[in-house]
């Protein structure tokens, strides 16, 4: 069942629920969806990878614009991002702890046998493919640079 299925099901759960918060995430999700299948070159279709940086895309809009009504003491608006984020997660895959997520880069440095900060390109260029979706990649960026000043 691919994403757009899903969230389709969802919205019927949460109509017959009149779940008010869980309707507004997934219809945004399904916007996105929408708008993503009438790009230029999609074809009508969205393959799991053009899915993942969507879904994650969304969640960092919601982070961002929850962050800012927190600072603004707007619960209210902060709350609807809130409730938008939690569906979406709902979505994405299970994210790393941060020492699972060590470690993972932990290995990918060694695996392509990057000794200084000067390497880090090579490192985040394979540790963004390989843990796409599992990682923020602000919090990979800070790992790889630590590990790397640190060797």
């Amino acid at each position: 069942m691919n994403l757009e299925q899903k969230i389709m099901t969802e919205m019927k759960e949460a109509m017959k629920a009149k779940d008010e918060a869980a309707l507004r995430g997934l219809r945004a999700i399904k916007a996105e969806i929408i708008k993503a299948k009438t790009e230029p070159g999609a074809g009508g279709e969205v393959d799991e990878a053009t899915e993942l940086k969507m879904l994650q895309k969304m969640m960092k809009q919601r982070k961002d614009a929850f962050d800012i009504f927190k600072q603004q003491s707007r619960e209210d608006l902060a709350s609807k991002e809130e409730e938008e984020m939690n569906i979406i997660k709902k979505f994405l895959p299970t994210q790393m702890s941060p020492e699972e997520l060590h470690r993972a880069i932990e290995t990918i440095i060694s695996s392509v046998n990057a000794t200084s900060p000067a390497d880090m390109g090579k490192v985040m260029g394979v540790a963004s493919k390989q843990l796409a979706g599992k990682a923020d990649g602000k919090a990979i960026s800070e790992i790889v640079k630590q590990l790397l000043n640190n060797s």
